[in-house]
């Protein structure tokens, strides 16, 4: 429980906590959170990324985030159904798998259903590594589709 030590190890949890609630439906706007301005999220370009979503795009935004991230697993599964082999098929699974690990895990983390971890958010999280290999994850998916046929 986070609210037990609220200035040690529970300080990022309830910091992110507070962030995401304080965006309320619409947002306070860019560059206009108190939590994320003022210095009380840290790693905000990083691991506390959708925090700071949340708190200046508001639920709305955040429900886009959490729409789109939806639209690509489903698209990888489509994907993994329609592959012309069985080695295809299994990455593109692994590969769903991978980012939804990644998404689940980064969303648990900031609101304090699972641990700190410092996983990245596919995609929106700063760290270049990180988002080449999710772009080299999603160009996989694409050959997998485009071949889908070519047996």
């Amino acid at each position: 429980d986070p609210s037990l030590d609220p200035l040690g190890s529970g300080y990022n949890i309830l910091q992110s906590r507070i962030a995401i609630g304080s965006g309320q439906l619409t947002g306070r706007g860019i560059f206009q959170g108190t939590q994320t301005q003022l210095g009380f999220i840290p790693d905000q370009h990083t691991d506390y990324i959708f925090a700071v979503i949340s708190e200046e795009g508001g639920l709305i935004f955040s429900f886009i985030v959490i729409l789109l991230y939806a639209v690509l697993i489903t698209r990888g599964i489509i994907i993994a159904r329609n592959a012309a082999d069985r080695f295809g098929s299994l990455t593109a699974v692994g590969i769903v798998i991978m980012f939804s690990y990644y998404i689940i895990l980064n969303l648990g983390m900031l609101t304090g259903i699972m641990p700190v971890a410092g996983v990245p958010l596919p995609f929106l999280s700063y760290g270049g590594s990180s988002l080449i290999a999710n772009m080299l994850a999603v160009g996989l998916l694409m050959n997998i589709h485009i071949r889908r046929y070519a047996y």
